[in-house]
């Protein structure tokens, strides 16, 4: 079985990815050339931060031997004080490590979409929109409104977010799947407690140094007047752009650029990216047949409930973990859940 941090393999790497930035074409595609450089910072970072952290346990093992021979209390207090900042350090350091995947680097796409249920449902999709918009402004990632698409009463139809910040992806894989919320209804006049449902889909953003070409042929392209309410979100303008991939009918929609130019440009960095989040789900689906796991729960099923009421508590039906402070998590305070099945991931 592979290790889960190659040192020696992560240093080989960072000299190939040096060699190539020293190559005079290296600028040639400027893109391309900065992915490389954002990728061999985060290696040599995780590097580094391997290095510091086997120096540290190095020393304390030392200062315990040390405690052991000759007990002193001053020392035991010193030792102790050095062993709480060492496992602050490994904590920081398992997440590096569980941030390490070839795309998690990238940024995020997300998309929200409400279950059956009509007005209820959009409303949930709509609560989910704000609490991803506060995660996100918690760890001060950048969000950009691709597409939103307004309810007729309350919440919205659908929206797609491009989320912007190191490690965006890898942090946001955790929240793909079915959502559930269960709450007394306020749109019930009989105060009734319903169940509502939204999907969460999140795809790493497409970025050239990833090989995945798409023929014009392929593709449908409707161009017309952005549409619905949309308040701040949306740019009234002729330029809204309905993209389609024919061969595996996937429809991607942008109207809030400002031109149909940078509409189109928005949709097939969408539809690239949902392709590959297609090859990552196939190339998960193949490591699991080969370690021969068998899931509950596909790609898209429900992962977590959210409940307000008889009681309020936030479940990750995946994982296992739980939150009583059901605003909080509201307000974006997802990292513990975050965290929890990244754990699940390697354990």
């Amino acid at each position: 079985m592979a290790p889960l941090f190659d040192l020696a393999g992560k240093k080989e790497q960072i000299a190939q990815n040096e060699e190539a930035m020293n190559a005079a074409d290296f600028w040639n595609d400027q893109k391309k050339a900065q992915a490389l450089i954002r990728s061999n910072n985060a290696l040599k970072e995780l590097v580094s931060s391997s290095e510091k952290l086997t120096g540290e346990l190095n020393d304390l093992s030392e200062s315990v031997a040390e405690l052991n021979e000759s007990f002193d209390p001053d020392l035991a207090e010193l030792v102790e004080e050095e062993y709480r900042s060492v496992m602050k350090d490994f904590e920081a350091y398992e997440i590096q490590v569980l941030l390490s995947g070839p795309y998690d680097n990238h940024n995020a796409l997300l998309e929200i979409h409400p279950g059956a249920g009509g007005t209820e449902a959009m409303d949930w999709a709509g609560m989910l929109y704000r609490m991803y918009v506060r995660w996100a402004e918690r760890r001060g990632y950048k969000v950009t409104v691709l597409d939103y698409q307004d309810g007729e009463e309350a919440g919205m139809k659908s929206c797609s977010l491009q989320i912007s910040g190191p490690m965006a992806y890898g942090y946001l894989k955790a929240e793909s799947g079915v959502h559930r919320l269960v709450r007394i209804s306020p749109f019930d006049s009989n105060a009734r407690r319903h169940t509502s449902f939204a999907s969460v889909e999140v795809m790493p953003e497409f970025e050239d140094d990833i090989d995945i070409e798409i023929d014009e042929k392929d593709l449908e392209v409707i161009t017309m007047r952005s549409s619905g309410a949309g308040g701040q979100h949306i740019n009234k303008t002729d330029s809204a752009v309905r993209m389609t991939y024919k061969p595996l009918n996937i429809t991607v929609f942008c109207q809030t650029q400002r031109s149909q130019l940078q509409n189109r440009e928005a949709c097939m960095n969408m539809l690239k990216s949902k392709l590959l989040q297609i090859r990552i789900q196939e190339q998960a689906k193949k490591m699991a047949e080969i370690k021969g796991e068998v899931k509950a729960n596909e790609w898209g099923s429900q992962i977590r409930s959210y409940v307000f009421q008889p009681y309020t508590m936030v479940k990750d039906l995946r994982t296992g973990h739980e939150a009583g402070n059901i605003q909080g998590v509201m307000d974006g305070d997802l990292d513990e859940f975050i965290y929890s099945y990244l754990r699940q991931q390697i354990a």
